[in-house]
Formats: structure tokens, sequence, C-alpha cells
């Protein structure tokens, strides 16, 4: 850390505060980083340092990378957007809607319309995650689907066992965050027949020089994921809430999360993130057309379905529309930061682990931070592990202050 870099110094305040065990900042403008720091640990009992290539699980930030891989099937003609997905998946072909949230599962009616890969890009399947509802479907959930990020579960048996359980709304009819990506996910690697993994190394992480984003990470170069005890006080966790990921990943597990499993380092995700500022290349490697792109990044969710989407409660969509895989700026005046701010069309989608990044295609820049800071629900109702969202807004003051200073 210098004294000289503003970002540094606020990210080692959070360290010293004990909000974070460490955190790394990055920030892309006029084609090239202008800043960029790794302050505090990847592990804290042996005070080894974060440093520019500590891969972090990036959760959440998955989901625009496997549905970039959707845009470019669809690009291709092998998929397309309104094409139900039992074409694909079989199991899904009779599919049934709960009647009530939460109620009984066999208190269901017939589906209107089949689900489409556009429902799962847009997260209008119908689906959740177990996480988010109580009750009977919940407990279903858990039982067929295994942990989120690290699951037992064999891919084909993820998909006939999610396809035997009731939605939750009409297929097209709400916004509703779920494990639609993840899904998605295992239908693009049964049409590629390969492993999401190696569809994913050989159609964008090769390309793109993204040498350390993968499902895995070597254990004495990634960052502990750092929780908090009933007091407050930093830990360490090596296991998630409902065992969504495991100590470690044994090498037999199949199962991978297109939605929220991968690691990735600061260089990586830029190297994907440019991609929304450069229509879709990134220093001469072209994955999608500019047209392809601006389908993935124009809101799709109607004013209605806006206006009722909720995550924990709150309004996702005040000021952000929801393209195909991440959120979208509509209103730059009233967008929060901790979703991405910055001009119209403006598009980001953060982890639940403390990654967030930004691509602004109307002056060309990125920002990416990221932390591991993992709490559960009730402590973030007693306000243990907010830190990482006040460090975010900070870092977005900050970085959009540097942005102005090096384009004067």
């Amino acid at each position: 850390m210098t004294a000289l870099d503003p970002i540094a110094a606020m990210l080692d305040a959070y360290v010293e505060l004990g909000e974070l065990a460490g955190a790394a900042s990055l920030v892309w403008h006029g084609g090239k980083v202008v800043q960029t720091a790794c302050v505090g640990w990847r592990d804290l009992e042996a005070r080894l340092p974060l440093q520019r290539n500590t891969p972090f699980r990036i959760a959440s930030m998955s989901k625009p990378v496997t549905s970039l891989l959707a845009m470019m099937l669809v690009e291709e003609g092998k998929i397309e957007l309104d094409e139900p997905i039992f074409h694909w998946a079989p199991e899904f072909e009779q599919m049934h809607v709960l009647r009530k949230a939460g109620g009984p599962l066999g208190d269901t009616a017939p589906v209107q319309r089949p689900m489409t890969f556009d429902d799962l890009l847009t997260h209008r399947s119908g689906l959740t995650y177990a996480g988010v509802l109580s009750g009977p479907l919940s407990d279903a959930y858990q039982a067929a689907l295994g942990g989120d990020i690290d699951s037992h579960v064999t891919p084909d048996d993820w998909i006939a066992g999610l396809a035997a359980l009731p939605l939750i709304a009409q297929p097209g009819a709400s916004f509703n965050y779920s494990n639609s990506t993840d899904l998605l996910g295992l239908l693009l690697a049964r049409i590629e027949g390969a492993p999401l993994e190696e569809v994913l190394r050989r159609r964008i992480f090769d390309p793109l020089g993204m040498k350390d984003t993968s499902f895995d990470a070597p254990h004495d170069r990634r960052a502990g994921m750092y929780g908090f005890d009933s007091a407050g006080k930093l830990m360490l966790r090596t296991t998630g809430p409902q065992n969504s990921f495991l100590p470690e990943r044994p090498k037999s597990m199949s199962f991978v999360s297109g939605g929220q499993g991968l690691w990735s380092t600061l260089d990586d995700y830029l190297a994907f993130a440019r991609l929304f500022v450069g229509g879709g290349e990134v220093d001469g490697v072209r994955l999608v057309k500019p047209e392809t792109l601006a389908q993935m990044t124009a809101n799709q969710l109607t004013n209605d379905q806006r206006a009722r989407a909720e995550m924990l409660g709150m309004p996702v969509f005040d000021a952000h529309g929801f393209g195909r895989g991440l959120a979208v700026v509509m209103d730059p005046e009233r967008a929060a930061a901790t979703r991405c701010k910055g001009g119209v069309g403006t598009v980001g989608w953060p982890g639940a682990y403390g990654g967030w990044w930004q691509a602004d295609p109307t002056d060309g820049s990125v920002m990416i931070f990221l932390a591991h800071n993992l709490f559960e629900l009730e402590q973030l109702e007693m306000g243990i592990g907010l830190g990482v969202y006040g460090a975010i807004v900070e870092f977005h003051g900050l970085a959009t202050k540097l942005k102005a200073e090096s384009a004067a």
C-alpha cells in the first residue's frame, strides 16, 4: 500500500477495524489500469498477504460468465432465446407451479407455457433458491440438489431432481433470483457435449487469457473465506451456509455451479469485464458481435416485474433493469453503487461473498472489488458484516474521482 493511493488507504482502514480480512481493487480507464491495490490477508492466521494474482470465490459474479456463454451459443444458432429447454432437458416437459409459495408441494397448477432459455437468462423461470423460501419447497430443494456450490449430486441427477419440483411462479411471469443460471450452465454442457468448465475454458477463459479462473483454486494461493462470530469478530470459515461449499472440493465431484461456483482474480475478471466496454472484443479477441452483446445488456423486465422484484425483502431494480445475466443502469442518479452505478447502460452483478464489478460503456471504464466476507442472514439483521458494503461504496466514489482526474 502507498499513502498516495486513497483507495488502498481506505481498504487498510477497514482491515484495521476488523471489518474485512483483506480486499483487492482495480480501476481500468483510458485503455489501461489506473489503480490497483491488494490490502490485508489471504490467510489472516498465518499473516500471508493478498497478492494481485490471489483467487477469490466470486460467487454470483459467475452468472454473467455463464450467461455470456449462452449468448455465444445463441449467436451461433445452437439455441434460441425463446426455445423451450425441454428440447435439451426432456425432464422439464411436464412442469407444475405451486398455487401458493410456501404451500404444500402437491397443491399445484400446470404451467401455461414451457420454460425457455430466455427465462433462465432473466431469472423469470419460476425457479428459486433453497435459502430464499421456507417451507416444504425449500426442504425439497436441499434434499434434491445438495450444496449450492459443492454438491455430490451428479449433473444429470441434479437436473432431474430440480425438474421434479414445482415452480414458484409461471415461466416468464416474474423475476425470482434462483438456480436458473446453474441449470443454464448444465444445459450448455449437455449441448456442447463436455463438462461446463471445459467448455468455459475453451470458449472464454483461454481466448481471454483467464488462466486463474476455474471451479477450484490452488490452496496455497487462494484467499481464505472469513466470516464473523456472534460478537462480530472475524473468523475463518471452512464451509458455507447450508454446506453450500466444502473445505476442499473433491476431485471426483462432477457438479459445478455456473451461477456461483467460480474462483477468479482481479486481472482475469478484468479481461472478462472489458468485453462490455469493447463491444464483445478484448485486445483483438472477439467473443460475440456487438449486437449480441446489446441483447445481453438491454433490460428485459417489464416495469411491473422491476417494481415487484425483491431480494432479502428489499427492492432490486428501483433504478436498474436486468438484462441477460446482469443488472443494467437505467437511472444513473438513483442507481445504488452496491449494484452498479455509472452512465445509462452500465452493467454489473455482485457476489454474495463481497465481490463486485461494473463496466461502464459510456466512458469505457471497469471497476473491480474482491473480498471474502461471509455472513449469515441473521448476522446481517444485527449489522454484522455490513462493512464490505461500505467499502464498496467508498471504493466506487474514490474510483469515480480517480477516473475524472485521469481524464483531465
